[in-house]
């Protein structure tokens, strides 16, 4: 393999089989497992609405997720090549899905809504152009067909 190229790899096993499989829509449950590797098994399920356990992670969670740490990460190295020293990050992610009358449905938009502490106030007025350069590298973000949008604040000290 190249370095341009990386490979990911896990599984997904469903774990919600209650003995008659999928005979009902509501006779099985949508808990999975994920699993990677050395890692802990991430517990997956449905959105509750679409009869999941609401004490396990959807993908709906989980795309927003990626979307968000991916920012950071991107953030974080953008940040790093302009010389700004980044102390502190959290963001507030928000996404907005719609159903279709089909029953499929997407995500619309995503926002990210990144607080971001430097150490030097006088650089804070460069963190509008390093979240916009983070989005142009961000591979998840790069990756879907929807707007991730960014209200991004940004304090000192």
């Amino acid at each position: 393999m190249s370095l341009d190229e990386h490979r990911y790899e896990l599984s997904v096993r469903w774990t919600g089989n209650r003995g008659d499989g999928t005979s009902s829509y509501r006779g099985y449950s949508r808990d999975h497992d994920v699993e990677i590797p050395g890692l802990p098994v991430l517990k997956g399920s449905a959105d509750p609405t679409f009869h999941g356990d609401r004490t396990r992670y959807n993908p709906e969670q989980l795309l927003l997720a990626a979307l968000a740490q991916c920012h950071m990460l991107s953030f974080l190295h953008v940040a790093v090549k302009h010389g700004v020293v980044v102390t502190a990050y959290e963001d507030s992610a928000e996404g907005l899905m719609r159903l279709n009358k089909d029953g499929s449905g997407q995500f619309e938009n995503v926002t990210l809504k990144p607080h971001v502490t430097v150490a030097d106030p006088a650089q804070l007025e460069k963190l509008p152009e390093l979240h916009h350069e983070a989005n142009k590298v961000c591979f998840i973000a790069r990756s879907v067909n929807f707007p991730v949008r960014h209200e991004a604040t940004a304090s000192s000290g």
